[in-house]
């Protein structure tokens, strides 16, 4: 039996989350299918990034519950910044239904907690390849 073959890419990709376990999964994971990765412990350092280098962020992998701002408001400034950022929720302590609003704004899907890393690259590629298609 092979496993399947993870997809891979090129791109910079933003992680948010206030977790040293997560991050060093995820940009483990990240590193080895190619990505760049970009680091913020909390949601604060997420918008100065993201305003500092906005348009070399492909997608934002953003955790809900962190201290000093949180996912929710993380995402409406980032959103500010950027209106077409690609922003993928994350979280093991919120529901896809508490982040439905987020979703109906523009969020492009939400990871539950912990990662299986098969589909967080599955849905990373998707929604990069998504953004590439002319409107």
């Amino acid at each position: 039996m092979t496993a399947k073959a993870l997809p891979t890419g090129s791109e910079t990709i933003l992680i948010v989350d206030d977790q040293e376990t997560i991050w060093d999964f995820l940009i483990d994971a990240l590193q080895e299918l190619g990505y760049s990765v970009l680091l913020a412990e909390n949601g604060l350092d997420a918008v100065q990034i993201y305003e500092d280098n906005p348009s070399e962020i492909d997608l934002v992998l953003l955790d809900m519950v962190m201290p000093k701002q949180g996912g929710h408001q993380t995402f409406y400034k980032i959103k500010e910044i950027d209106p077409y950022a690609n922003i993928l929720l994350s979280s093991g302590y919120v529901s896809e239904e508490e982040v439905k609003d987020l979703l109906d704004k523009g969020a492009r899907g939400f990871l539950a907690k912990p990662h299986r890393l098969s589909e967080m690259a599955q849905a990373i590629r998707n929604i990069l390849d998504d953004a590439k298609q002319p409107a």
